[in-house]
């Protein structure tokens, strides 16, 4: 559904994605500094994503995958092994996202779609 990349200089990044894959980015009006990215034309099979200043060292880019219910999927998350690492919070007009780790340490999100999340 979506990427999101953490970067230290996030106009040094977007240069880099620009040149290496001819990718734009734009500005995203919301309670964070944060750069949505198209990565191809909409006719062509691909992801989108975001691009966003580093919060933390080590974080890595976490890919988010669209459930139905975030709910529902964060109660099986937790009895098949995985961790929650950031429960659910809105992202405003858009829906509900929590972040977390599989059973094997690899960060995910999974975000489930509500224009009326605030």
């Amino acid at each position: 559904m979506h990427f999101e990349v953490p970067a230290d200089n996030p106009e040094r990044a977007q240069k880099f994605y620009a040149d290496v894959f001819g990718w734009t980015f734009q500005s995203w009006p919301g309670p964070v500094q944060y750069w949505l990215a198209t990565t191809g034309p909409k006719e062509e099979p691909g992801i989108d994503g975001g691009l966003m200043k580093r919060m933390q060292p080590g974080q890595g880019v976490v890919t988010t995958i669209a459930v139905e219910s975030l709910d529902a999927t964060l109660a099986k998350l937790a009895s098949s092994g995985g961790t929650i690492t950031a429960p659910k919070f809105a992202v405003p007009s858009v829906g509900w996202l929590a972040y977390f780790l599989d059973s094997e340490g690899n960060a995910w999100g999974a975000m489930q779609m509500d224009p009326g999340a605030i």
